[in-house]
């Protein structure tokens, strides 16, 4: 809410456009900047509830598209039949669990952690956060995948883009309009998974 009550622009048009959240604009961003989406695509939305970044995605990949929305909460919009939802705990779900989903063209976290207030604490925690969505994309994400992740601006950026990096052909940095100007919130784009080796079970 901006200072006096008013919604802020992304707010609002979100409510009169039906969607969950502001959050929505962000991936719209995103998406037309690196085109990432089209019909028939299989997509791994995690951090989904309350549903903003499924509900957009459901009008770009269509019926014969799959996105499976994961998240410790359901939910808060009806979505349309080719769309999986999951409550799970990603930090604590077997990576083969997600393997099992798979594959996805196109992996995507709009995971935050509780945030505590301690800045920095807090930028560690989303790091984690990115790097388990990483993880889950060796078991899960297609050679070849791309890859949206939040993460919050802190000491750790260069190393989490740098593994990053190790992973896909091109990484991209990128602050949607969207984002509240105070947020620390960035946005890592990865394009060209580099298919990882894994460990035989």
């Amino acid at each position: 809410m901006k200072p006096g009550g008013k919604p802020d622009p992304y707010t609002a048009r979100a409510h009169k456009e039906g969607f969950a959240a502001r959050s929505v604009y962000k991936l719209e961003e995103i998406d037309r900047r690196c085109k990432l989406l089209r019909p028939g695509l299989h997509v791994l939305d995690l951090g989904a509830a309350p549903g903003s970044w499924t509900q957009w995605m459901c009008s770009r990949v269509g019926p014969k598209g799959r996105i499976v929305a994961v998240d410790l909460t359901p939910l808060g919009v009806t979505v349309p039949a080719f769309v999986q939802a999951v409550e799970l705990d990603v930090l604590q779900a077997p990576l083969e669990s997600f393997g099992a989903l798979g594959p996805f063209d196109l992996l995507v976290s709009d995971m935050a952690p509780h945030t505590t207030g301690v800045r920095d604490a807090d930028a560690a925690l989303s790091a984690e956060l990115v790097d388990r969505a990483m993880a889950i994309a060796a078991h899960a994400l297609k050679p070849g995948g791309n890859f949206v992740a939040k993460i919050f601006q802190g000491s750790d950026f260069e190393d989490v883009r740098k593994r990053l990096r190790e992973r896909f052909e091109s990484v991209k940095v990128m602050k949607p309009e969207a984002s509240r100007k105070e947020s620390v919130e960035i946005f890592l784009v990865g394009l060209g998974h580099r298919a990882p080796v894994l460990p035989a079970p």
